[in-house]
C-alpha cells in the first residue's frame, strides 16, 4: 500500500507562490484559511536565502491526532491524516501540537469561537459520503480521480513533490546525485570537489576510448 507524502526541494523553490494559488483554486477555502504557504529563511541574504513550501506533512505519528480531545483526526490506508469537521470543537490543541502550523482557523479570537479547524487534505477530501458535501467541507478529492494534489502538479520548477513516499524519495535521490553529492546530500565540499574531478577524468577517458575505437 502506498504511503503518500510531500517533499519540497528547497534548491528548486523560487518563492513564486504558485502552489499557494493552486491550493486556493482547487479547494476554494474560506477567507482566513491558508492550507499551504511559502516560508523564506534568511530573506535577502545572498547565498543563504532559502524558500520552502509548507503544509500538513501527514505525519506517520501525527501529534495533532494525539492531542485532539474529540478524535476528529483519522489516518487513511494511504497514510494521510484527514479530519472530521463535524467532530471538531475548535479547541486549538492541534494548532499548538503541529510543528508545521498546518491547522488553520477561519476566525480570530478565543479558541472555541474561531470556527472549525481546516488543513491540507492532500486533495483527498474527507469523511462525507456525498461528493458535493465533501467538496464543500474539505475541498477537491483529486486522489479519487487518480490525480495528485494540484499544488504539486502546478509547481513550475517541480520543487514540490507529492505521491508515494518511495517514488518521491527516488526522485529526490536522483536530483541529489545529479547535483554532485555522490556521497550523500551532506558530503563535504572537499569531497564533492574530488569526486567532480574524478568524474571529469572518467568522462575524458571514455571520450578518448571512443575515438580510439573508431
Amino acid at each position: 500500500m502506498a504511503r503518500m507524502k510531500f517533499l519540497c526541494d528547497s534548491e528548486r523553490c523560487i518563492e513564486c507562490n504558485g502552489c499557494v494559488t493552486a491550493c486556493k483554486n482547487a479547494n476554494e477555502t474560506e477567507w482566513g484559511i491558508q492550507r499551504r504557504r511559502v516560508v523564506t529563511l534568511d530573506d535577502g541574504e545572498v547565498g543563504k536565502e532559502t524558500s520552502i513550501s509548507v503544509a500538513c506533512m501527514h505525519c506517520t505519528d501525527a501529534p495533532c491526532m494525539a492531542v485532539c480531545p474529540t478524535d476528529c483526526f483519522y489516518p487513511t490506508e494511504d497514510g494521510l491524516i484527514l479530519h472530521n469537521k463535524d467532530a471538531c470543537i475548535g479547541c486549538g490543541y492541534c494548532l499548538y501540537a503541529c510543528p508545521f502550523g498546518a491547522p488553520q482557523f477561519p476566525q480570530q479570537g478565543a479558541f472555541g469561537a474561531r470556527g472549525k479547524m481546516d488543513k491540507c487534505t492532500f486533495c483527498a477530501g474527507g469523511p462525507e459520503d456525498d461528493p458535493v458535501l465533501e467538496e464543500q467541507k474539505y475541498g477537491a478529492n483529486r486522489l479519487r480521480e487518480g490525480k495528485l494534489p494540484l499544488c504539486a502538479e502546478m509547481c513550475s520548477t517541480k520543487a514540490l513533490l507529492a505521491g508515494d513516499a518511495q517514488d518521491v524519495a527516488d526522485i529526490f535521490r536522483e536530483r541529489v546525485v545529479y547535483r554532485g553529492h555522490r556521497n550523500s546530500a551532506w558530503s563535504s565540499v572537499e569531497h564533492e570537489a574530488a569526486e567532480s574531478e574524478q568524474l571529469a577524468k572518467n568522462a575524458a577517458d571514455l571520450a578518448y576510448d571512443a575515438t580510439q575505437s573508431v
